[in-house]
């Protein structure tokens, strides 16, 4: 009787009919995917905007982000551009292509020059006998001059580099007693200042203009040289005094993020 009590024992097999099979067909179909995806991302990166490419090329340069290379901010993708030492070579060759599509390009582009210095990038425009980018003697652009200054507004407006904008004249004296080189210098700088927010450089992205009259002249040997008169935009180097921080509520790098510009005031005619 005690061997009928027992409970039966039931033994079940499993039976695989994927075993000859594997995995392997997973592992190759992964493959698949990764490289069609990388496929789509070099089709997309060679129909982007140069500063999307130097934006992506800048996170596998930098993944860590440690603000050495180009990278983005949280605006959009890649038209905030940190601009560093690494890369002023490639905007300063951005700028150039730039120019070089202007109208008036031919005629301007002897007086045109762009440095790489140890403050940044220094974009110099030199005039000439009759003024190629200033009124002879006056600090309002002229119509050239304009349509040069705004299209660097343009471009260095989508960066967080802050800006120096300088005057210079030549060694001639200015034709007026209360009003000599010294305020002809710092007020071109600062016309240029205002058109250039006026056409895309955010209100607080310039961090000085000055004015040097004819203490820095371009062509020491010959002090009265139209190429002494000049002005300078001077793109900084990226670091925490450089780097332009705007509230979360402002836009960047449109013209609507910019404050009105006070009236400008007629200067004196001169020289």
């Amino acid at each position: 009787m005690a061997d009928e009590k027992k409970a039966p024992i039931i033994i079940k097999k499993k039976v695989s009919h994927a075993g000859h099979h594997g995995g392997a067909w997973k592992v190759a179909y992964a493959d698949f995917v990764t490289a069609l995806m990388a496929l789509f991302i070099v089709l997309w990166l060679m129909n982007s905007k140069q500063e999307v490419k130097q934006a992506v090329g800048g996170y596998f340069r930098d993944p860590a982000g440690k603000g050495k290379l180009v990278g983005t901010n949280m605006n959009g993708t890649g038209r905030d551009l940190n601009v560093s030492k690494d890369d002023m070579s490639a905007l300063k060759e951005r700028l150039k292509s730039v120019i070089k599509l202007i109208p008036h390009f031919d005629q301007m582009k002897g007086n045109i020059e762009l440095t790489i210095t140890e403050e940044g990038l220094r974009i110099e425009l030199f005039e000439n006998a009759s003024g190629m980018f200033f009124e002879s003697g006056r600090p309002e652009p002229t119509p050239v001059g304009k349509e040069l200054l705004n299209v660097l507004a343009r471009e260095i407006g989508k960066l967080p580099n802050r800006v120096a904008i300088e005057g210079y004249t030549d060694a001639s004296a200015y034709s007026g007693v209360e009003y000599s080189n010294w305020e002809l210098s710092a007020d071109r700088a600062n016309q240029a200042r205002r058109l250039m927010v006026q056409e895309g450089l955010k209100w607080n992205q310039v961090a000085q203009i000055r004015g040097y009259a004819d203490q820095d002249l371009h062509n020491k040997v010959n002090p009265n040289d139209p190429a002494n008169r000049r002005v300078s935009v001077i793109v900084k180097y990226m670091d925490e005094q450089n780097t332009l921080k705007l509230p979360k509520s402002q836009a960047v790098g449109t013209a609507s993020s910019n404050r009105p510009e006070e009236p400008v005031k007629p200067a004196p005619s001169g020289r």
